[in-house]
């Protein structure tokens, strides 16, 4: 089972850019929890501290496009320093912020958020120009996987700050990690030598006799295509449920006037993710994308019957493991995602897809944030759990509609193809090999199809 990861690890510059860019991620879990307690101290509201911590990631998901664009044309190193910087400096003044001045954290929130870490999508786009046949499947796989740690140590560390120091501590905390993370990104991009534009694909070359209709399509937006706008809205309804449970960890432990139970709850939650991560990196085979967010579903509402008001037990940790599985099939179900949109993204626009799903999932994030906000608010814990298994599992339903999946132009242009899209052949998998400079072949990469089926607007 580790064979894939052996093989992953020995292509260069793979370890750096996958550690620096967590690093670089490494404030965005715990970014939550010092917000939702530092407004809810201010307001005494979920509601307004949901709205707050929703701000921030709406502003990430405004740029997500753009900073791909710019990205993808070079230049990601200054660009991760800039963000870091802004970022820094904002939260910090959303920290030192007096508490009759509460109203001013919204748009501060939202302004701050606008300049949001890039690394997660400049990474993503990196892993195809890198890696190719199976390296390519187990590094998706293992960012996934090894993003989870973020969940388990960057909980505990704001959790631990906000019960020693308080929430304004947390923040400020949370901003100098993220400078730091983006001065390492920025230097490991750097020395791996892909600051420059995307490379462009066989299919996006612009040479004589190039057909007019793959010029039109590369030209179009990405969400002209079925299928990246699918893999989209299930981000968004992946990341809306799993930032909802996050939240609902955060009320119940302030509930209880214990901030020392989201260290421990929220730690399990990610635990089981990393887990069944990690064992899903090293399977071969096609992964089966229904059943993985099916079971993500499932797992999220085995919690319902053991949550307040419906059962009060003697102490939270009681749950801790029903919440390891809960867990366990969220990363193996992202991991296929990320796969499948590097396979269906254009080799030259796989930065502005990330960047798309980076919206998504930020999107996913400011949506959960209010909507778990007010059903805690108006049904207790319950509401805000029964709330995360219904996004999670509409998420489930969408992947029934997938198939396997085309090359990037074939997503940009199957909605005006003529035909049946299902008879359009993908090319053959390339095999393991050496890292290349120059695009690598788009194939499957081990995540089952991707949306070909027009949907109405």
């Amino acid at each position: 089972m580790l064979a894939n990861y052996r093989r992953l690890f020995a292509v260069p510059h793979v370890t750096s850019l996958l550690m620096w860019s967590l690093i670089a991620r490494f404030y965005t879990p715990g970014l939550m929890i010092a917000v939702t307690f530092l407004v809810q101290g201010w307001t005494d509201s979920y509601t307004l501290a949901g709205l707050v911590a929703g701000a921030f990631t709406l502003g990430m998901a405004l740029v997500g496009p753009l900073r791909g664009r710019m990205a993808d044309r070079g230049g990601g190193d200054r660009l991760v320093l800039v963000c870091g910087v802004v970022f820094t400096v904002g939260s910090t003044t959303m920290a030192l912020l007096p508490a009759s001045w509460w109203w001013l954290s919204l748009p501060l929130a939202l302004g701050t958020g606008l300049f949001g870490t890039p690394a997660n999508q400049i990474v993503r786009a990196l892993w195809p120009r890198l890696t190719r046949g199976p390296e390519r499947q187990a590094i998706y796989a293992a960012e996934a996987t090894t993003q989870e740690l973020l969940f388990v140590f960057s909980p505990i560390l704001t959790a631990a700050v906000v019960a020693m120091a308080g929430p304004r501590y947390a923040l400020l905390m949370l901003g100098l990690l993220g400078l730091a993370g983006a001065v390492g990104f920025a230097w490991a991009l750097r020395r791996a030598g892909v600051t420059g534009p995307g490379p462009v694909g066989q299919e996006a070359s612009d040479g004589a006799g190039a057909d007019p209709a793959r010029k039109t399509a590369r030209r179009r937006s990405l969400l002209s295509s079925p299928a990246l706008c699918l893999l989209f809205v299930m981000c968004l309804l992946i990341v809306s449920g799993v930032v909802g449970m996050d939240l609902v960890i955060v009320a119940w432990a302030n509930e209880l006037n214990a901030p020392r139970y989201v260290m421990v709850l929220a730690s399990v939650f990610a635990l089981g993710s990393l887990v069944g991560g990690a064992v899903a990196g090293g399977l071969k085979g096609v992964p089966r994308l229904p059943l993985r967010a099916f079971g993500a579903a499932a797992g999220i509402a085995l919690l319902v019957p053991f949550v307040p008001p419906i059962t009060h037990l003697p102490t939270p940790l009681l749950i801790t493991p029903l919440l390891f599985v809960a867990g366990l099939a969220l990363a193996p179900t992202l991991a296929a995602v990320m796969g499948r949109l590097g396979d269906t993204a254009p080799s030259h626009r796989r930065a502005e897809a990330f960047g798309w799903m980076a919206t998504a999932m930020s999107t996913g994030g400011a949506v959960a944030a209010p909507l778990t906000g007010a059903l805690v608010d108006s049904n207790g814990i319950v509401g805000g759990v029964s709330g995360a298994v219904g996004l999670v599992t509409l998420a489930a339903v969408l992947t029934l509609f997938l198939r396997r999946p085309p090359t990037g132009e074939e997503a940009l242009s199957v909605a005006e193809a003529p035909g049946d899209p299902s008879e359009v052949s993908p090319p053959s998998p390339a095999g393991s090999g050496a890292p290349m400079d120059a695009p690598s072949p788009i194939g499957p990469t081990g995540t089952a199809g991707s949306p070909l089926r027009p949907c109405d607007p």
